[in-house]
């Protein structure tokens, strides 16, 4: 194979923090490749938006927690079969999988148990050292190489045949980094006085039915305090409608965000914020903003994980720092008087406030910054593994 056949990747990602990725893969490979590379499989909205046309609504598929997800296995079963079927109509090059392993380890066992010709990878590697550590000693029977976010997470493949690139977190190439924050009141008619807050309560529909309403409660505890409190709720197309629906009700001063762009800005204009785990969380530590992290799952579901993880915080800054500079407020915390209290002591600019902006200049520097962005990288590990491939 050379460079005047256009390669044909075959991607799948299965909920936004996926999608985001899969767009700024697509988008290096088009100005690594130009018009020598077509796109197939599964995806979301900013995947559509670099030219994938998805074969179905990653919707589907954006389900949170082990008991939660039990209604969704017969759909799901049936979106495996027909990626599969695809493949096998489309014949690409390389089928790269991309987050949430539970679902695109499925697939890759289908590819192969179809005996199908291509070298098969996955893009984010699965948390072994919070859970699950025996999923590191298998993955090479079911892909061929793994692209990893995080410096220290090859070594937990590598010693069980699995060739494994650590490639950097694609969070150090969003607009977070360059983002300021002018024009955002303006344009949402926010006056100059109001106090902005980010509420983030995730991108699958579950999380917001669980979360939304006691962030609502909170900010209403937050008004009675201060008028002028103004809430700003970045979101994505899988949840706005619900979040929407929800915030119409509230009686709150608010806006709700669908872009990244203006996302990004609202965090810099952003007093504080509170969120859901997740990716976020890295994105709101960058822009060095004050938060804390609520979660809550169903009781059985936090019982299962409880005795499963063996890590003893949730917030990626907390990991990598091994200390708890955000809060946590997990299942019994995540109330509304709870996160009131945490997010107006981070607003008064004390120690728990000093300790957290110090401790993001730390996570930004174990994130790092090289020469190339980590789509860039992966595009670089993916062309090498394609047979043929002529650089």
């Amino acid at each position: 194979m050379t460079t005047n056949k256009k390669l044909k990747i075959y991607l799948v990602a299965g909920e936004p923090s996926g999608d985001l990725l899969g767009s700024r893969l697509m988008r290096a490979m088009k100005e690594r490749l130009g018009d020598k590379v077509e796109f197939f499989g599964v995806g979301g909205d900013t995947m559509e938006e670099e030219g994938l046309l998805s074969l179905f609504d990653i919707t589907d598929l954006a389900v949170m927690g082990i008991i939660e997800v039990i209604p969704s296995i017969p759909k799901v079963l049936r979106h495996i079969k027909e990626v599969v079927t695809d493949i096998k109509e489309k014949q690409p090059d390389v089928l790269i999988t991309i987050d949430s392993w539970s679902f695109s380890s499925r697939i890759h066992k289908a590819v192969r148990k179809e005996h199908i010709k291509l070298p098969q990878m996955h893009y984010v590697a699965p948390q072994v050292w919070a859970w699950k550590k025996k999923r590191a000693k298998t993955m090479y029977k079911y892909i061929d190489c793994l692209m990893t976010l995080l410096a220290q997470e090859p070594k937990y493949f590598t010693p069980y045949h699995l060739p494994a690139y650590f490639v950097g977190h694609p969070v150090i190439e969003s607009d977070v980094v360059v983002a300021d924050g002018k024009g955002f009141r303006e344009k949402y008619g926010i006056d100059g006085g109001k106090r902005i807050i980010s509420l983030l309560p995730g991108s699958r529909k579950n999380e917001v039915t669980k979360l939304l309403p006691i962030f609502i409660e909170t900010a209403k505890r937050m008004v009675k305090k201060d008028k002028n409190f103004y809430f700003v709720l970045p979101t994505v197309s899988t949840v706005e409608n619900n979040v929407k629906k929800m915030m119409a009700k509230s009686g709150l001063d608010y806006v709700v965000i669908d872009n990244e762009k203006d996302r990004y800005q609202a965090f810099h204009v952003s007093e504080a914020a509170i969120a859901a785990s997740g990716t976020v969380a890295l994105e709101l530590a960058i822009a060095k903003v004050p938060h804390i992290i609520a979660y809550r799952v169903a009781p059985l579901t936090a019982w299962l994980v409880k005795h499963l993880l063996h890590i003893q915080f949730v917030n990626l800054s907390n990991i990598l720092l091994g200390r708890e500079i955000v809060p946590e407020l997990l299942q019994e915390r995540c109330e509304a008087a709870n996160i009131e209290n945490h997010i107006l002591t981070l607003m008064k600019k004390g120690t728990l406030y000093e300790k957290q902006q110090a401790g993001f200049e730390k996570v930004c520097h174990l994130l790092g910054m090289g020469e190339r962005t980590p789509s860039e990288n992966a595009c670089e590990v993916i062309l090498s593994q394609i047979k043929g491939y002529k650089k």
